[in-house]
């Protein structure tokens, strides 16, 4: 006998347009969670303009019932790229759909032939710096207009040699 699936579980990854409703409501939720940890100097939210230019790879995971349950970004910058907005709504966590949108920005930086992968995240985001270290990220000082900040971990992955 086989279980239904949860009404969470994800059906798709896909790239789309931050700029639906549905998309909107849930980046807000991201900020509005960062916002409650970190000051907003220690928050470095891309906006929806930026998320939409040509450079930007948004990908939006939607349940069963087609709720955007999770985002990703992948911000091209020559041979390397900036990995921004990964959020998970709190109801669709557990389930390593981090990981999952991760692993598909990761697939297209190889395709798209992108040499390193940075990141930004906070200090007490332990899950995220979990999730991190787990898929071969290793701790860096600040890059690109990033200043150091206590409250902020700076991370690098190497997808292809020096």
């Amino acid at each position: 006998m086989t279980t239904p699936p949860h009404p969470a579980t994800v059906t798709t990854i896909r790239r789309e347009d931050p700029a639906q409703p549905d998309v909107v409501a849930l980046l807000r939720n991201g900020e509005a969670a960062s916002a409650a940890l970190y000051p907003a100097e220690s928050n470095h939210h891309l906006s929806l303009e930026g998320l939409r230019e040509a450079d930007v790879y948004f990908l939006v995971a939607r349940d069963a019932e087609g709720r955007a349950v999770a985002t990703g970004a992948l911000v091209a910058h020559g041979d390397w790229a900036e990995i921004k907005r990964m959020w998970v709504e709190e109801h669709a966590r557990g389930r390593g759909l981090s990981r999952d949108v991760l692993d598909t920005l990761i697939a297209e930086a190889d395709r798209t032939r992108i040499a390193v992968l940075r990141l930004e995240t906070g200090v007490v985001s332990h899950a995220a710096l979990a999730l991190y270290d787990r898929t071969g990220f290793v701790r860096r000082g600040p890059f690109a207009d990033y200043a150091e900040d206590p409250l902020s971990v700076f991370m690098e992955r190497r997808l292809r040699p020096e």
